[in-house]
Formats: structure tokens, sequence, C-alpha cells
């Protein structure tokens, strides 16, 4: 293909939050080779708002939860797939749903994963299929791109976050009375990701008495409010409760503050997109595959077995991150920081 001409491209990342956020470099790298191709995303509407008015795209196709398990679903889904008119597809992310997504767009070069990256019925519906050489999400998704000529990639996220959103953040962030403002995040999709609610408390103490940081632990559920409220509490006053946010004004509070910890969740991938210091916490999923891009990433023990028993499984694994790692990984970044300044 030439860089000057003009596909009609598809990019096929059904759900998860942060696997969404880890997609966005192909549609940026997309963009930047092939300025006049007309480029969209097919996505569940649960992950839409990562992709909605992204610079790179030209449309974005949300389909609801579980569209493929319904032959109404399907029908929905190729209707207006096929009035696109693609020619090329992109499925990032290997299931049979992006794949059939794939297929019902009638693109003639779908392009897809082979060997396990190809999970279930995706490597019979793809005909284009690469073997990735890499773990990492990212950078297995663009390798993607070689079969469009595309070979040396750049990551970029350019996360769309409205204007609104970035205004709201600067001015509660000018109420917080530190020039240094942690993030601490307590949630997550499994158990087995949670780290203790009294560890995260004892970070937002030494964060505040060693780097006089303010904290702010950061919920969206009303189960994940508790647990922030819970480490508040066990601060001693060196951590606030944040503010109830949709995912767009969580991506600007992100955005304005100095460090991010978090276990393997969404707002994870959020941080590193917006560019903050990031420490990921880790137990049952493994940070070479999804962790936070180029970032720093802690796990000491695995849980392993299957994803259905990682899922149900207890936060052992977690446990084994102490304060002390956390508090070293911190260390390690404001060292870091420290230079940087000096330079």
């Amino acid at each position: 293909m030439s860089n000057h001409a003009a596909p009609r491209i598809l990019i096929s990342r059904m759900n998860a939050i942060g696997d969404a956020i880890l997609t966005l470099p192909v549609a940026c790298e997309l963009r930047d080779q092939f300025p006049e191709a007309y480029l969209a995303w097919v996505v569940e509407k649960t992950a839409a708002p990562m992709v909605r008015n992204h610079q790179a795209l030209d449309a974005v196709i949300e389909l609801e939860r579980g569209w493929s398990t319904s032959i109404r679903g399907v029908r929905k889904a190729c209707r207006v797939l096929q009035s696109h008119r693609f020619n090329i597809s992109i499925d990032c992310q290997g299931s049979t749903a992006s794949a059939l997504a794939c297929w019902l767009s009638s693109a003639s070069q779908r392009i897809g994963y082979a060997g396990p990256c190809g999970r279930n019925f995706s490597r019979f519906l793809n005909n284009d299929l690469v073997k990735p050489v890499f773990n990492h999400v990212t950078d297995r998704s663009l390798e993607l791109l070689i079969p469009v000529g595309i070979h040396t990639p750049r990551v970029r996220w350019q996360l769309p976050i409205p204007a609104t959103a970035r205004s709201w953040a600067a001015a509660w962030r000018r109420k917080i009375p530190s020039s240094s403002l942690a993030i601490l995040n307590p949630g997550g999709t499994w158990d087995s990701k949670l780290w203790e609610n009294d560890r995260f408390a004892a970070v937002a103490r030494h964060l505040r008495d060693t780097y006089d940081y303010r904290s702010v632990v950061a919920w969206g559920t009303h189960k994940e409010r508790e647990m922030a409220s819970a480490i508040v509490d066990a601060s001693a006053g060196s951590a606030t409760l944040a503010p109830d946010t949709d995912l767009h004004h969580l991506a600007a509070l992100l955005e304005a503050s100095d460090l991010f910890i978090s276990g393997d969740t969404g707002p994870l991938h959020m941080a590193v997109a917006v560019g903050t210091p990031t420490i990921g916490l880790y137990g049952a999923t493994r940070p070479g595959n999804n962790g936070p891009y180029r970032q720093l990433a802690l796990q000491k023990a695995y849980e392993s077995g299957s994803s259905r028993h990682r899922q149900r499984a207890s936060n052992r694994a977690m446990q084994a991150i102490t304060v002390e790692h956390v508090c070293d990984a911190i260390k390690q970044l404001e060292s870091e920081r420290r230079l940087l300044k000096s330079a």
C-alpha cells in the first residue's frame, strides 16, 4: 500500500476500557501513514468513551454489549458495518466477536492474529494473519500494521479529553493545598486485582511525610467508594476522597496530577496515556502483557491458572506487594524527577 492511498479501514477492539486505550496507538499511526484514509473503530458501548471523538478517527461504531450473542444484534451490526464500505479491517482483540465484526464488514483484507493470540474462531474469520513477536497489548497491536506496510510505528495515545473536562480538573486541582498531587486507585474488576486498603493508606502517609504530597483516592462504583473512604479514614489526614467523575473527567484529573498508583484496571492505562508517572500493582495478570506501558510495574507473586480461576481468586498474590515495595518505587520515580529537573 502507498502512503498516499485512501483505504477505508476498520479497527476492531470491542471491550475493556484499558485495552481500548492500549490500542489507541494503532489509530494514531494509521492516520499518520494514511492521512486520506477513512478510519473507523467498532467498539462496545462500555469502552466507547475512550475512542469517541478521537482526532485520528472519522467514525466510531458503537455496539451494545453482547451484540454477537443474538441474531438481531448480529444483523444490526452487519447493516451498520457494511454501510461504511470498508476494504481493510484490523482485529486488535483476537476474539470471536471482534473478528466477527470484521467479517461482517465485508472488508476483503481482514488482518488478525495467528497463534494463541487469535482465539476461538478469529483465525477462521480473518484472512491475513500475523504472528506477533511482542507480548504487550500495545506492541502486539501495532504489529498488525505490518500487512499495510507499517514496520516502525511510533507510540502515541492522543486520549480524547474534552476541553470542559480539562477546565474542571484545573479548577479542582487549584483547591488542593499542595504542589504535588498523587491519585490512588484501589478499585479493580476482579477481587484478585485489589491491594489492601490499609496499605494504600500507609502509602498516602508516606507520600505526605516524605515528599509533601497530597493524595486523592479515586473510585467509580459504590463498592469502590467504600474502599476509598476506608483509605481516607486510615490516612491520618494525608488523603481525601476524589469527586464523582465520569471517564473523561477522571482522565483530566489524572492529567493534572503528579503520580498515579493503581492495580491493573482501566484508569491505570488512562494515566499512562495522559503522561502521568504511574506505578502499577500486579498479581492476577502479567505486566509484560498489559502493564503500564513503559512505566513502573510491581509484581511479587502471580495467581496462575485459567482466566476464570484468576477472576475468582483471592488477592493473595497482590498481598505479596508490601508498602515498602511501593515506597521504593516512589523513591525511584522521585529520584528520576529530580534528575530531570536538574538536567
